[in-house]
């Protein structure tokens, strides 16, 4: 494994985890491959689906597909793994790479950059466990944002689905929420996490943008007196003062909701993964895998290079 492709090298091994006021964490500008602790380039093939693309594996440049590192490392292909969308803290490589450790799970993970129109980060009416306040995905009125996509295994998906318990898992229409790869793919869908608890709004009524945790909290309590009271005047306090105690959490979200600043998403809430995936005749609690979601447009490869 190349020793300037490992997460300490690139900067991005701080886990928000582990430091809370760092979320949602230190992300890649471009497309990779999670593998290991290390972050690999991964290379787009216009017009050719994820697992033709190739992977820059060795230290000399050496590229191979990335089929067949994903079939090494957890006999899972690209075709049989769920894309899912990250809107917070599942972008930060670092973050997945604690989480999926700690609970024993190794392997790959492909981390793919992608426009999504119609979906941006907003920021749950809720605080985690480790103290910060999480991201979520909301609407955004045809906009476009550009997004982290993970292919994960089940067994990825079942730890990611432990560490967010405060969120559904929804199934998001490729024709609705449009996203396309930078191979000029556009997904037939993929999934992605919406709070149970409804989104924060901003002063003008809007789901507020996520914004860095520092930056978020000191927003949150110069509008609030009584989460200033609660939590403290500063980030540092208040992420202490709610990671040590349940109860303080959920003081906090209760605030939220008295004080007005809590905005729902209907369309997203009506997307439950269950009744998405029974629609499709897939009823199994990871949904569709990414063959089993034909993409909506795949524009023909690149010609090869002249001789």
């Amino acid at each position: 494994m190349p020793s300037d492709r490992s997460l300490t090298a690139l900067g991005l091994h701080t886990a928000p985890l582990s430091d809370p006021l760092t979320y949602p964490g230190a992300t890649p500008d471009a497309s990779g491959l999670l593998v290991q602790g290390h972050y690999l380039r991964l290379i787009p093939v216009r017009g050719r689906r994820l697992g033709q693309w190739w992977v820059e594996s060795a230290a000399d440049g050496g590229q191979v597909p990335l089929d067949h590192v994903l079939l090494r490392h957890d006999r899972v292909d690209a075709g049989a793994r769920v894309p899912v969308l990250a809107v917070g803290s599942n972008a930060a490589p670092a973050q997945l790479h604690h989480k999926f450790t700690r609970r024993g799970v190794l392997g790959a993970v492909p981390m793919v950059k992608a426009v999504v129109t119609g979906l941006r980060s907003g920021v749950s009416a809720h605080v985690g466990r480790a103290g910060y306040v999480p991201a979520t995905s909301v609407l955004a009125a045809g906009a476009p944002s550009t997004l982290t996509l993970s292919w994960l295994t089940e067994a990825q998906l079942a730890v990611l689905d432990g560490t967010e318990l405060h969120y559904n898992r929804v199934l998001l229409p490729g024709a609705r929420f449009p996203v396309e790869l930078p191979s000029g793919e556009r997904l037939g869908g993929c999934q992605a996490y919406v709070s149970k608890h409804g989104c924060l709004l901003a002063d003008d009524g809007a789901p507020l943008a996520l914004l860095p945790q520092r930056e978020l909290l000191t927003v949150l309590l110069e509008r609030s007196a009584a989460l200033r009271e609660l939590l403290g005047r500063t980030p540092e306090a208040a992420v202490a003062r709610a990671a040590a105690d349940e109860a303080v959490r959920e003081a906090a979200r209760r605030i939220f909701a008295t004080e007005g600043q809590i905005g729902r998403q209907p369309e997203l809430e009506a997307l439950a993964a269950l009744e998405s995936l029974e629609a499709l005749g897939t009823p199994n609690r990871w949904g569709p895998a990414y063959d089993e979601l034909p993409p909506l447009a795949l524009p023909d490869p690149a010609p090869p290079p002249a001789a």
